[in-house]
C-alpha cells in the first residue's frame, strides 16, 4: 500500500525565527532545517534501476525553520498526555515547555489534567500553567506530571470548543494509537471550523509498535526493567529442583519488548509472542519442548508477551474506554497448563511467576529514553511554531521527522516472524523455529479437523 507522507501547513511562514541559527555550512553555527529537506523510507537498495522518488514518498525533516508560522507573543499552547503510562513522558513535557518558552519566548503555556477528559467540562479537572521552574525536575519522576486517563477522544464536539474557550493556537498529543486517532478527529473538527490550530503528537507506546517509527520512547527503559526482571526470574529457577521462571512483559499486539528482552539478559529459553504461533500439547508443542529443556538443563525461563495467543483466549470481545480490546491474562493460562502438565506426569516443578507490567509502565526513563525524548519534545515544538499540522514527530533511519498521524496510525508494526530480529531471538533462546504439530495446517489456516 502506497502512502501520502505530505504534511500539511496552516498556512505561509512569514514570520522570522527567533532561534538565531544559520543557512550556511562550515561556519560552526547550527542550521535551520528546510522544507525541502527529506528522510527516505527504507535506507536498503537493490541495484539497478531505481524508481523516481515523489515528494509524497519522502518524510519531511523535522527542526527549527528560518520563518515560523505562530507570532511566539500570541501562542497559547496546550499539552496532554492519554492513555496508559510509559516511561518518558515527563521528559517530553519538559522538553516541549522548556523549547517553547526559551528558543521562542512563548509565554502561555497550558497543560491539560488526566487526558481527554481534562478538555470535558463535567470532569472540572482544571488546567495547569506551565513554565521552566515548575518542569524542571519532573524528568526525575516516573509516570506523568499531567495526569492520564483512557477515554474522551470522542467528545470531539466539546474537546474543541474548549480549546476555542482557552483560545489555544497549538495542541500537543502525547499518547499512544488511540491518542492519535483522537488526536486525528479533533484536527478535522478544528480545520472544519476553519481555525488555525497546529496539532502535533508525540507517538508513545512502551510496545513499540508504530507504523514507520523506529523506536518509541520508553521501548529502551522497558527493556531494561524487563531484563533486571528475568535476571531475578532466572535464579529463582536456576535454584529450585525443575525451576521454571514465567515473566509477562508489555506487547498487545508485538513481541518487541520480549525478543529484545531475551536478546538483552541471554538467560531466556522460550520468549511467546503474537506473532508466532504456538500450541501446548502435542510432540512439538510447547510444553513438550519444556520438559526436555528440565531434563537437559535443570530449569527454564519463559518470556510472554501480553498479547499472545489472544487470538485463541478471547471468547467475547469487549473494550476499555479507550477502545483497547480487553484480553484475557496469558501469563496465568500459561502458568496453570505448566503446572496441571507437569502434576499429571507426576514430575516436580517449582515455578515461579512474575508480572512486572506496571512497575515497568511507570518507571522513570533511563538515559537513552531520557535523550530521546528532549529531542522528540524539541522537534514537535519547532513543528508547531512553523504551522505544521496533523503530525507525529518520529525517528526514521536515524533522522527526526514529521510522519502524518494518518500514515502513523494506518497498521501496526510486527516483529517479522522470517526478519533478522525472531532469527537472532532464536539463536539465543534455542527454542524451535514453530511450536506447533501441523506447521502446514498453521500457515494455511486450518484447524485440527482441517476446516479452514
Amino acid at each position: 500500500m502506497a502512502y501520502d507522507f505530505t504534511i500539511e501547513n496552516l498556512g505561509k511562514c512569514t514570520i522570522k525565527s527567533p532561534i538565531a541559527l544559520s543557512i550556511v555550512q562550515g561556519d560552526f553555527i547550527a542550521n535551520y532545517v528546510s522544507d525541502d529537506e527529506y528522510v527516505r523510507p527504507e535506507i536498503s537498495v537493490k541495484l539497478g534501476k531505481q524508481d523516481v522518488i515523489e515528494r509524497k514518498h519522502v518524510f519531511e525533516a523535522a527542526g527549527p525553520r528560518e520563518m515560523i508560522y505562530f507570532s511566539p507573543q500570541h501562542v497559547h499552547a496546550g499539552i496532554v498526555s492519554c492513555g496508559g503510562l510509559c516511561p518518558g513522558i515527563n521528559d517530553v513535557i519538559r522538553a516541549i515547555v522548556r523549547c517553547l518558552w526559551y528558543r521562542y519566548g512563548v509565554r502561555r503555556i497550558t497543560g491539560i489534567r488526566y487526558g481527554y477528559k481534562g478538555f470535558l467540562p463535567e470532569y472540572r479537572f482544571g488546567i495547569r500553567e506551565l513554565s521552566p521552574s515548575i518542569v524542571d525536575d519532573i524528568h526525575k519522576l516516573g509516570g506523568t506530571f499531567l495526569g492520564s486517563a483512557r477515554g474522551g477522544g470522542r467528545e470531539v464536539t466539546q474537546i474543541v470548543d474548549t480549546m476555542e474557550r482557552l483560545n489555544l493556537n497549538m495542541l500537543f498529543t502525547i499518547g499512544g494509537d488511540g491518542t492519535q486517532k483522537g488526536a486525528m478527529d479533533i484536527a478535522e473538527e478544528v480545520s472544519r471550523r476553519k481555525l488555525k490550530i497546529a496539532n502535533i503528537g508525540i507517538p508513545k507506546t512502551v510496545d513499540n509498535d508504530f507504523s514507520f517509527i523506529q523506536r518509541s520512547f520508553g521501548f529502551e527503559t522497558a527493556v531494561d526493567k524487563a531484563v533486571e526482571v528475568v535476571t531475578a526470574a532466572h535464579m529463582e529457577a536456576n535454584s529450585q529442583i525443575n525451576g521454571i521462571g514465567l515473566v509477562k512483559v508489555m506487547g498487545r499486539d508485538s513481541g518487541f519488548i520480549a525478543a529484545h528482552t531475551a536478546l538483552a539478559s541471554h538467560e531466556v529459553n522460550f520468549v511467546l509472542i503474537p506473532e508466532i504461533p504456538f500450541e501446548f500439547d502435542g510432540p512439538n508443542g510447547f510444553l513438550h519442548h519444556l520438559e526436555e529443556r528440565l531434563k537437559q538443563s535443570r530449569h527454564a525461563v519463559i518470556v510472554v508477551a501480553e498479547g499472545a495467543m489472544q487470538d485463541q483466549l478471547i471468547k467475547e470481545v469487549k473494550t476499555d474506554a479507550g477502545g483497547n480490546i480487553k484480553m484475557v491474562d496469558v501469563g496465568t493460562v500459561v502458568k496453570d497448563r505448566i503446572a496441571e502438565y507437569f502434576d499429571d506426569k507426576g514430575i516436580e516443578i517449582n515455578l515461579k511467576y512474575i508480572d512486572p507490567s506496571y512497575m515497568i509502565r511507570s518507571a522513570q526513563a533511563n538515559s537513552s529514553d531520557s535523550i530521546y525524548c528532549e529531542r522528540l519534545g524539541n522537534a514537535a515544538a519547532h513543528a508547531a511554531m512553523a504551522g505544521k499540522n496533523k503530525c507525529v514527530i518520529g525517528l526514521i533511519n536515524n533522522e527526526f521527522v514529521h510522519l502524518p498521524t494518518k500514515a502513523a496510525v494506518s497498521q501496526r508494526s510486527h516483529v517479522d516472524p522470517e526478519g533478522s530480529l525472531w532469527r537472532d531471538t532464536l539463536d539465543a533462546t534455542r527454542q524451535p523455529i514453530l511450536m506447533v504439530n501441523n506447521p502446514m495446517a498453521t500457515f494455511f489456516g486450518i484447524d485440527n479437523t482441517g476446516m479452514q
